[in-house]
């Protein structure tokens, strides 16, 4: 990091030759627009071996593409008296239920109403490590996934539960609802994910460039279209669950990303639930655990699937 910006470098191989550098650059992450980064060329902010280019330049195999992103902007984040359901809360942790469709924190496009508004009105401190857009927030559910959350309220416990996450030792399981019948009980998907090549908002198995991901499930019950599941993580990878069901041809019901059939079933959004959630107590080191019910809709969706009305 340097005053102008963080500095992000990348190597173009054989595949990224004579791709345009503005759309090898705006592949790299979901929230690079291409406009964006046409202005950092324009401003000299990137460099292909150590040269200024212009928007259009074609890359070779073997060259360093480097970029100086400036620094955010970050907006002034308000409380909102936003309705939160509490599960656990002490002075140092809290944990809620998040309900499908709250985005976790302000980003593009969901400035407001987000859990850490919530959060803000309801708590008197939360930890600063995430700074001005993410305090307290220490791991995240994906806007259409419901289920627990736990945020910290100082930096002491921050600290505390990024490491017990680093160290696998969070327990965080999903109930998931996913399409067709899987035939063996139980299983464990180990493959890496990244960035999707092809749709840079998605995420995929990558095994060239992405992150270890693992994924243990346990079906809980069949029926003639979809399976009912509980998976566990070992990892937090973006769209984790979503990505390894789909990788291994079972991605969940009403899931838009993953799924071509999401339009046929009475959910909005994908069939994922975050039901369980256990950690050691940052300050006392007693163990928490705290399990969460099904949503309404997930609920009527997998009756639906047991009468074959839908």
């Amino acid at each position: 990091m340097t005053a102008e910006g963080e500095i992000r470098f990348w190597q173009a191989d054989e595949s990224d030759t004579g791709e345009r550098v503005d759309k090898f650059l705006a592949g790299k992450e979901a929230d690079w627009s291409r406009m964006a980064v046409q202005s950092w060329i324009r401003e000299h902010r990137v460099r292909v071996d150590g040269c200024i280019v212009k928007r259009n330049y074609r890359l070779k195999s073997g060259e360093r593409v480097e970029v100086v992103v400036p620094p955010a902007e970050e907006p002034e984040v308000k409380p909102e008296a936003l309705p939160l359901e509490v599960v656990f809360e002490d002075e140092d942790v809290i944990v809620v239920n998040k309900p499908r469709g709250m985005v976790v924190h302000p980003a593009p496009g969901s400035p407001s109403g987000t859990l850490v508004n919530a959060l803000l009105a309801h708590c008197d401190d939360l930890s600063g490590i995430g700074g001005v857009l993410r305090p307290g927030i220490v791991h995240r559910i994906d806007k259409d996934t419901s289920g627990l959350i736990m945020a910290a309220k100082n930096d002491f416990a921050h600290r505390s539960l990024a490491a017990q996450l680093k160290n696998h030792t969070v327990v965080r399981e999903y109930t998931a609802l996913v399409m067709g019948n899987i035939p063996h009980d139980r299983g464990t998907v180990d493959a890496p994910i990244g960035r999707d090549p092809h749709h840079r908002k998605r995420m995929a198995v990558e095994h060239r460039h992405g992150k270890a991901a693992v994924t243990h499930f346990e079906v809980i019950e069949r029926f003639s279209r979809a399976t009912l599941i509980r998976c566990r993580l070992e990892t937090g990878r973006t769209h984790q669950i979503r990505v390894h069901m789909k990788s291994i041809g079972h991605p969940l019901v009403g899931d838009p990303v993953y799924s071509t059939q999401y339009r046929h079933f009475p959910i909005d959004g994908q069939a994922l639930h975050a039901r369980l959630l256990g950690f050691d107590h940052p300050r006392t080191g007693e163990r928490i655990c705290r399990e969460a019910e099904m949503p309404e809709d997930m609920r009527s969706l997998v009756e639906g699937f047991r009468r074959e009305t839908l």
